[in-house]
């Protein structure tokens, strides 16, 4: 029984801190509110990979992530958001791109949980990796023009419901030996993020940003492709009416 419990109390420590980042920001606590949501990604990481690595799979288990990912990295971050750039803007066009980014991790999370996905990959961009970018980009509220927040926070929100691959890090698994590291790991991150705060956030945002411009690329890609194909086709439909024209004459 305890065995079992060990990966939910990794899912549960997520959730808790995606809690705690929405009180840090409200209470001004910006740096800290980011650094809980990258703290959470480092808990969801090590979950699965503890539940597989002790046989401690279960329908529970994903149930309690998916909920869990929906506050920490759907809500936290789109109200950090808010609160650091959104607020000086118009209400209604805040309120609905706050509110539209954690509808489509939750769209995201409910698809992942019935769809089948391709091996190796993700089918769109995974709500962690969107929620730390976005947590990670409203640290430079001051630098970045409000326009520019609220393109990112709508192009982060359709990647998560998009069908773009990303490379799926999640099987490379924790030894069993090794299980009772992950606890320290975690507990060191909290005390290097409480410590540097600023500093550890704003350098997880530029790999986080590059693994979802990755699926960017993949896009242009597939619709480059597919103009190439779309112009094949119609040369050789143009090319087929030629010889029929010749050929009635």
């Amino acid at each position: 029984m305890i065995r079992k419990s060990v990966p939910n109390m990794f899912t549960i420590g997520n959730l808790f801190l995606g809690f705690l980042a929405i009180i840090l920001v409200f209470n001004e606590y910006t740096e800290l509110a980011a650094i809980m949501v990258i703290v959470a990604m480092l808990c969801d990481g090590l979950d699965g990979r503890v539940a597989r690595a002790l046989n401690a799979q279960s329908e529970f288990g994903k149930e309690l992530d998916s909920l869990s990912d929906v506050i920490s990295f759907g809500v936290a971050p789109a109200f950090i958001m808010y609160v650091t750039a959104f607020q000086g803007m118009n209400e209604a066009t805040a309120w609905i791109v706050t509110a539209i980014f954690p509808i489509c991790g939750a769209l995201r999370l409910a698809r992942f949980n019935v769809v089948a996905g391709t091996p190796g990959y993700f089918i769109g961009l995974p709500i962690p990796a969107a929620g730390g970018v976005l947590c990670t980009l409203a640290l430079f509220a001051n630098e970045i023009n409000t326009v520019v927040l609220v393109l990112s926070t709508l192009l982060l929100s359709y990647l998560m419901i998009s069908t773009v691959k990303y490379p799926n890090f999640k099987k490379i698994g924790i030894p069993k030996s090794a299980i009772w590291v992950t606890p320290v790991v975690v507990i060191a991150a909290v005390v290097l993020a409480i410590k540097f705060p600023g500093s550890i956030s704003k350098m997880i945002f530029v790999p986080l940003v590059l693994y979802a411009l990755y699926g960017l690329k993949k896009n242009v890609e597939q619709i480059s492709r597919l103009d190439r194909v779309l112009k094949r086709r119609g040369r050789r439909r143009g090319q087929n009416d030629e010889a029929v024209n010749k050929t009635n004459m």
